[in-house]
């Protein structure tokens, strides 16, 4: 039955290829009434993109007029992809016919980007009659048309798709017939496949080996393919004809993975290399990643799977060549099954690219896909049934000599001493890059290929090793590369020794080592040098100072300097900015300073933000000056950094070498003391050592390493300074200020204990701090002054707003130091606002949310407006001091109109240093909320500023409340 069906398919092509007359379009085709099968396909005309109405002129008629049709799209927002073709029934008698247009033939579907099929055809409207009949039909689409005697009709099908690849004109019973003989083939073909996949699976099962899997795997993915191609996955799964694109890429996609992890694990490849091993891992991976592609570009995956196919046919057949030249037992077996592979895949490309066109070739190479995996079974079933010789000769030699090689841990280094002859297995010299028996032959070959370094060590080793007679090889050297590249190889080997007592041979491995090398290398360099900017570090700058001290102490002409250069405010930077984009900028500060600096100059990365120079080059003082200024501008220089110009200054702190600092951490402190001192005078400044630095610069190291322990040990107090309302002159609040009460000292202002802290990075420490004992406050006075309603103030520095967890650690503090009855004020000065204003507003917007306030400090002393403030969530402002004791004729006028803008845009305000009653008066009168100053109080202890709101006893009205 299967011979008759192929001869009939056979004799069906050929009617077609002879009954197909080319015609062009509009130009019609006669059908007479024994055409049973005609193929269209030349005959249609295709125009792409016409839009929704499409208009066009039909064939001559019978009267021979030509006549126009205007043809309307069924689907609406269409590109408007048409074809067209004519007909015309040249007998006297009805003609009923079908129009047949397959929606997927592999035939000319192209490797990348291949057409996997699709819905071919909406609707076909003729010139003449009703629109057509569709024939449901789930692999075509088919409409029955019917001709009346000597008429001639054009025909316009409007495409689902661009690309029409096949139309035939069928005789309805005749197209039934052949439909019906392909579905026996198939069923053929499928139920081989089924039994096939099944046999290999319980194979799998019985035989645990890596190899039956992987036989496995393929028939199913084989299986997959056949039921996909040829329609039978609708009968297990409702899928639509668009997701059938899908499924045939995810079958192709599979059949590629399953063919290479068979051949991986059929020919054991990870025994025989392990680039084979990574390079099949990787392959399979790679086609396996395909199948997410598969949901986004089903074309470029069945595209890629194609190409992964033919590429692994094709290696495959070079590793069974290969490896059957050496006796390969697996090999060997598999040259029938990969031959039809290599002739599968050739008959596919000749499709696949159109030169074979016939309608019998798509379900041929099904089949012959069968049979593949049928032979592959084959292979299979021997290896796994072929008795207890298939267990003792599981190895082959070649694989023990591979395992061996392998398990060695690199190549075979074998010296003969009698014949005087090295050699190397595998070869040495081929694996370097040389021509094969470059390194073997005499060991003296070896000594143009050794580095210079090593030659003498290389002879004094095999020396020894004779003259001894005993011991071990074990040394690394140096092999020139073709490229005169060296790599590090080492040799460990044992003597051999004979009846005689003598060495007759050396027997041990040659391994490369070039990594283990350059890790070494590597660890030192980092060891002494700054991993981001490759510059020496601390240690090997001071190593560096040390031996120029040494030669400065015997050598009258050297005079080394010592600069340390330190960025200013860094440290904001990279909170602005980020840390990632702080270190591309310290980069591009070590290569500017590097241009400076001459050959014997030493440039070294201190710290994060710090720079060392020693300067040798230079010993006169006005050019180390010079120098030094030369630094400071050089860093000074605007650096463009993601669309913005970032100015950075810097603090140099330089110290020339004397007799009498003769040691270099004398040199060294000299240099930081001024460094210090140009700190202290607001940086961006050069400051050349003087000896009054060591008293002062001693001191001031002292108050900060007291200001360290001062927070630890409780020295750090709150004292609260009234705010009062202006109308009435009660307590609405307090501002916070903190007092050091030093052991020794005693009272320290804050203007010289919180300079000490912003320079040694205890400002946030120390503001952390003071919010804890105001909020902690805060909760005191919810026990004690339940009705009070007061609000308490407390600054806080630029660093505390530019960390990125300021308002979690706020909401920490709040968690424990809960207050309800009474509210935390923040006051932050405008000039800290304009560092990074679009930062700050969404840090505040946090804090808001807390249900914390915020007040602008030092209003009128900065650049920012009103309507600037509006970016900002502030409820309260506060008017600097200078504005109010302002003895400028005018002073009321600017006061009333800031006073009256505020209160215009919902803010209170609040006016600092008010010293008498007439201010108070007129304040109250302009608006103003609040009242700060002599007149309000001076700053007292908690006790007694509890104790002023128990005697006044305030009374909160809404508005206050609603303000506050």
């Amino acid at each position: 039955m299967l011979r008759i069906c192929v001869t009939f398919l056979v004799a069906l092509t050929a009617i077609l290829t002879t009954l197909a007359a080319p015609a062009f379009a509009v130009e019609p085709i006669s059908i007479g009434r024994n055409s049973e099968a005609l193929d269209l396909s030349r005959a249609v005309t295709i125009y792409r993109n016409k839009g929704e109405t499409f208009r066009i002129s039909t064939a001559p008629g019978i009267d021979g007029i030509v006549r126009t049709i205007e043809v309307q799209a069924t689907q609406p927002g269409t590109d408007g992809h048409w074809a067209v073709f004519a007909l015309a029934n040249t007998t006297e008698t009805q003609i009923d016919r079908l129009i047949v247009a397959p929606h997927f033939r592999l035939v000319g579907s192209h490797f990348f980007w291949p057409d996997l099929g699709s819905k071919r055809i909406v609707a076909i409207t003729p010139s003449e009659g009703f629109a057509l009949d569709r024939v449901e039909s789930r692999d075509a689409d088919i409409f029955s048309i019917t001709l009346n005697p000597g008429a001639v009709v054009t025909f316009v099908a409007e495409l689902a798709s661009p690309n029409l690849p096949q139309v035939y004109l069928w005789e309805a019973d005749q197209y039934k017939d052949i439909v019906n003989s392909y579905t026996l083939y198939r069923g053929i073909v499928l139920g081989i496949a089924g039994l096939l996949a099944l046999f290999l699976t319980i194979l799998f099962v019985v035989r645990g080996t890596s190899m039956f899997p992987a036989a496995a795997a393929l028939a199913w993915a084989v299986l997959a393919y056949i039921c996909v191609d040829f329609g039978f996955i609708d009968r297990f799964f409702d899928v639509p004809v668009a997701d059938i694109r899908t499924w045939r890429a995810m079958s192709e996609v599979s059949l590629a993975a399953t063919l290479a992890l068979f051949l991986f694990t059929y020919l054991n490849l990870n025994r025989w290399h392990e680039h084979l091993s990574y390079g099949a891992i990787a392959w399979v991976l790679g086609i396996a990643g395909l199948s997410a592609l598969v949901l986004y570009d089903p074309a470029l995956a069945s595209g890629i799977a194609r190409f992964s196919l033919a590429a692994t046919a094709v290696f495959g057949l070079a590793l069974i060549v290969v490896f059957a030249w050496r006796g390969f037992d697996r090999a060997i077996m598999l040259v029938p099954a990969w031959a039809l592979l290599i002739a599968w895949i050739a008959a596919g490309y000749m499709t696949i690219s159109g030169q074979i066109d016939n309608d019998i070739i798509q379900p041929a190479l099904a089949g012959g896909l069968v049979l593949i995996v049928l032979l592959i079974g084959f292979t299979v079933m021997q290896n796994a049934f072929s008795g207890g010789a298939f267990q003792q000769n599981l190895l082959s030699n070649v694989e023990r000599q591979a395992l061996a090689v392998k398990g060695s841990g690199g190549i075979v280094w074998d010296w003969d001493v009698g014949r005087d002859k090295l050699s190397t297995t595998p070869d040495l010299g081929a694996v370097i890059g040389f021509g094969a028996g470059t390194l073997q032959g005499q060991p003296k070959n070896w000594l143009p290929y050794i580095h210079s370094d090593d030659r003498d060590r290389f002879r004094m080793t095999l020396d020894s090793v004779l003259e001894k007679k005993r011991g071990k090889i074990d040394m690394a050297m140096r092999l020139r590369g073709p490229d005169n590249h060296y790599s590090w190889y080492a040799v460990r080997a044992r003597p051999v020794v004979g009846a005689n007592g003598e060495v007759i041979r050396c027997i041990g491995t040659i391994i490369d080592v070039s990594d283990q090398k350059r890790a070494e290398e590597r660890l030192l360099h980092d060891a002494v040098h700054d991993n981001l900017t490759g510059l020496p570090n601390r240690e090997l700058y001071m190593d560096r100072l040390r031996n120029a001290i040494a030669i400065a102490n015997v050598d009258e002409a050297m005079r080394p300097t010592t600069l340390i250069v330190d960025i200013d405010r860094f440290r904001q930077v990279n909170e602005s900015i980020g840390m990632a984009a702080g270190d591309t900028l310290l980069i591009t500060i070590a290569r500017r300073l590097r241009r400076l600096l001459r050959p014997h100059d030493t440039l070294a990365r201190i710290s994060g933000n710090q720079f060392g120079i020693i300067l040798l080059s230079e010993t006169d003082p006005g050019r180390i000056a010079g120098f030094a200024d030369a630094v400071k501008k050089t860093i000074k220089a605007p650096i463009s950094f993601a669309e913005r110009q970032i100015i950075l200054t810097t603090s140099i702190g330089l110290a020339t070498w004397t007799q009498a600092r003769s040691q270099d951490e004398d040199l060294f402190g000299d240099a930081e003391l001024a460094l210090f001192q140009a700190k202290r005078f607001g940086g961006d400044r050069v400051e050349p050592f003087r000896p009054a630095f060591r008293t002062s610069g001693s001191d001031k190291l002292q108050l900060e390493s007291d200001l360290r322990r001062a927070i630890e040990r409780g020295e750090i107090s709150l004292a609260y300074q009234p705010i009062v309302h202006a109308r009435t002159l009660d307590v609405a609040g307090f501002e916070a200020l903190m007092r050091w009460n030093h052991p020794r000292r005693g009272e320290i202002q804050p203007s010289e204990f919180i300079a000490v802290a912003e320079r040694s990075d205890l400002i946030v420490e120390l503001g952390n701090h003071a919010l804890e004992l105001a909020m902690r406050q805060l909760m005191d006075w919810d026990l004690a002054l339940p009705d009070a309603g007061l609000f308490l103030s407390v600054n806080v520095s630029s660093q505390q707003v530019m960390m990125r967890d300021f308002a979690n650690t706020l909401s920490g503090m709040q968690a424990r130091f809960s207050s309800r009855r009474h509210k935390l004020r923040l006051e932050i000065t405008e000039t800290v606002l304009m560092q990074n204003p679009e930062h700050n507003a969404r840090v505040l917007e946090r804090v808001k949310a807390l249900g914390i306030g915020l007040a602008m400090d030092d209003f009128g002393t900065g650049y920012s407006s009103l309507a600037y403030l509006q970016q900002f969530p502030f409820d309260t402002i506060k008017l600097d001091q200078s504005l109010v004791r302002n003895d400028w004729t005018q002073r009321d006028i600017l006061l009333q109109s800031v006073i009256s803008m505020a209160n215009n845009l919902g803010l209170a305000t609040v006016a600092e240093g008010v010293e008498n009653m007439d201010d108070v008066r007129k304040l109250e009168e302009m608006g103003c909320k609040y009242i700060q100053g002599f007149v309000a109080g001076v700053p007292v202890t908690a006790e007694a500023a509890t104790e002023l709101v128990m005697t006044q006893n305030p009374v909160v009205t809404n508005d206050d409340a609603a303000a506050e």
